[in-house]
C-alpha cells in the first residue's frame, strides 16, 4: 500500500504540516520546525511562508485519530 502524506493530528503547532512531513519521512519534527523557521527568517517570508500556505491547501488532514 502506498503511503500518503497528511497533516498531523497529534504533532501540530499551527496546522500540522511540518508534523505530517516529519512523520512521512521519519524525521524529528522539532528539528524540522527549527530549520523551517530559520529558512523563513533568513530568506524573508516570501518563499517558505508562501510554500507553507500552499501546503496547507494541498495536504489533506489525516483521517486517523491517533
Amino acid at each position: 500500500m502506498k503511503q500518503r502524506i497528511y497533516r498531523s493530528n497529534q504533532d501540530r503547532v499551527l496546522a500540522g504540516i511540518l508534523g505530517g512531513v516529519a512523520e512521512y519521512f521519519s524525521w524529528n519534527p522539532q528539528i524540522l520546525r527549527i530549520i523551517y523557521l530559520l529558512l523563513i527568517i533568513f530568506t524573508g517570508f516570501f518563499p517558505f511562508g508562501i510554500l507553507y500556505l500552499l501546503l496547507l491547501l494541498v495536504i489533506p488532514q489525516s483521517p486517523y485519530q491517533n
